[in-house]
């Protein structure tokens, strides 16, 4: 009786991967589609998680020359064809991935690359022993893997390995490049993103462009960058996003794989919740498309129930930074929406440009859809797309991203609210305005007021001052004198400050002069009809009178005081 397949999680090398007897997902067609790619270099960027690196470690196991036993008869692509075996185990791999680029500081990140160019020297190095390589190149060999070559050594080692497989086995070579773009996605979040720039388009350049020594080149990552020139200078390389339908069902898992492992391990009663968690994505004009990563997680997790497996793997830093930003009402204002469920409509831009990133909202949804936080699911016209959140589990995310903003604004207003209010009952009137102003400005929506506008206005400020409620009794809309008062701060003991305020609404087109008349006939309104009344029978000497304008989200005030 055959042996049961097992779920082999977190690993990406393939050959461990089947000699462990663990559940493969069949994606060896992809081996087909790249051998017909009419394209030398191939650029296939897709979210994290979704089988980049297994993918890339399939490739080198199929061409490697290297290779004695065949892991792929029992395969798809081993019943592709005779074009496609005749390519099995022909050319030399180079394989390599930078997520060690990752870094705090250029020079940990240049390190990091550096290393991994040197553990592919190590898989080589018995080169070092063959007389296919003179003494001046076995030196340089030599200083590689002993870290003392130069930068320019480094940056044009792979291009040089090329040279030297291709000499000792007469055929040319495969770069499969994993992860290239780690390194400069932690040099933008870190402040070092022009050095990593030019380190990358200097390594990429002299590893693809014009490489004599190559058959094929597959690069994969999240993004692809652009404009920094990092494969301007390559000879046309092919461009695969997941907007193309090349590729399109060989990351991530389709609906049929889904409901074959999930059958394969009894546990195909799971399936619609299974969906409702983990579906979603489109690439290409392949819908439902599942996330790898939440599935075989789920599925070896099952007793724990259904979780956010995949976004719990790393916070993206530069999405939710994005996102917390002071400046990115509108974004949040989108992300809220999608949480509801509405559709949101924008143009998807396939080259990222990190250097006009704050600049630019469109490329933070352009972001979120290459990174996989967001699905897209309609196109209209060139490159806009409705976009939605693909499944719970992301919108899960989102909501604690924007719950995180909540937070931070609201830690922020108490602490400001405190100095305000501290301020106001001291009659250090003018630091009560400023304080005043950036609540304002930082937390009032203008637009959310449709009727009866100064009766908003007064709700919204009774509630920043009902922090001062331990202090002072807060009153509104009660007669004194002659009249009502707007808002009447009471202390509840007799050495403080009273407050009177007045509120009116302004125009949004008074002038400076008709603003000034204004706040002093409200002044003037709490004279007259003598709400200080109520105050004096509390017997509080002390008290400020301060008029409010509002004009839209703009605030004037003007105050008089009495000892």
């Amino acid at each position: 009786m055959q042996q049961k397949k097992q779920l082999q999680i977190g690993h990406s090398d393939f050959k461990s991967f089947v000699e462990a007897n663990g559940y493969f997902v069949d994606k060896t067609l992809l081996i087909q589609e790249v051998i017909d790619a009419p394209f030398q270099v191939l650029v296939i960027p897709r979210p994290r998680r979704f089988g980049k690196s297994l993918n890339l470690s399939m490739l080198k196991y199929y061409f490697d020359i290297r290779g004695k036993d065949n892991l792929f008869k029992d395969y798809k692509i081993w019943q592709s064809g005779t074009k496609y075996k005749g390519e099995r185990g022909k050319f030399p791999v180079i394989h390599i991935s930078l997520k060690n680029g990752k870094a705090l500081n250029f020079e940990d990140g240049r390190d990091g690359i550096y290393k991994a160019i040197i553990d592919v020297y190590r898989e080589y190095a018995w080169l070092q022993e063959e007389d296919h390589l003179d003494k001046a190149e076995k030196e340089q060999f030599n200083a590689i893997l002993g870290k003392i070559a130069t930068s320019k050594d480094y940056e044009a080692a792979l291009k040089t390995l090329s040279d030297f497989l291709f000499r000792y086995f007469g055929e040319k070579v495969y770069i499969l490049f994993d992860e290239y773009d780690a390194p400069i996605h932690a040099a933008f979040n870190h402040g070092f993103y022009p050095e990593m720039i030019a380190l990358m388009q200097s390594l990429m350049g002299n590893t693809f462009k014009d490489n004599i020594y190559l058959q094929k080149g597959v690069i994969t990552g999240i993004l692809r960058i652009a404009k920094e020139s990092i494969f301007s200078d390559l000879n046309n390389p092919g461009i695969f996003t997941l907007l193309s339908t090349t590729f399109e069902d060989k990351f991530g898992f389709t609906t049929s794989e889904v409901k074959e492992l999930l059958t394969n391990f009894e546990m195909i009663e799971d399936y619609e919740e299974v969906k409702k968690w983990y579906d979603g994505y489109t690439f290409g004009k392949a819908q439902h498309i599942y996330n790898p990563w939440s599935i075989v997680n789920y599925i070896a997790l099952r007793e724990d129930g259904f979780k956010t497996y995949w976004v719990n793997t790393s916070a993206d830093e530069l999405i939710k930074s994005r996102l917390l930003a002071k400046e990115s009402e509108s974004l949040r204002e989108g992300v809220e929406k999608l949480i509801k469920g509405e559709v949101f409509r924008e143009f998807i831009h396939e080259n990222i440009t990190f250097s006009d990133f704050h600049e630019d909202s469109e490329l933070f949804w352009s972001l979120l859809v290459f990174a996989g936080y967001l699905s897209p699911v309609k196109k209209h016209g060139y490159n806009e797309f409705e976009l939605k959140i693909p499944n719970f589990e992301i919108k899960i995310l989102f909501k604690s991203i924007v719950m995180d903003w909540f937070k931070k604004v609201i830690k922020i207003r108490q602490m400001t609210l405190k100095s305000m209010t501290r301020c106001l009952v001291s009659n250090q009137m003018e630091e009560f305005e400023r304080y005043f102003r950036q609540i304002m400005s930082d937390t009032f929506s203008y637009f959310d007021i449709h009727t009866e506008p100064e009766r908003v206005y007064q709700a919204y400020l009774l509630g920043l001052l009902g922090i001062m409620s331990d202090d002072y009794i807060i009153k509104s809309n009660r007669e004194a004198g002659k009249g009502r008062y707007d808002i009447l701060l009471l202390p509840r003991t007799s050495n403080k400050y009273g407050v009177i305020f007045e509120l009116k609404q302004l125009d949004t087109k008074s002038s400076d002069k008709e603003i000034k008349i204004a706040l002093e006939d409200a002044l003037e309104q709490i004279r007259e009809r003598a709400y200080a009344q109520e105050l004096e029978a509390h017997q509080i000497i002390k008290r400020i009178e301060v008029a409010v304008g509002f004009q839209g989200k703009e605030i004037h005030l003007k105050w008089k005081s009495f000892n």
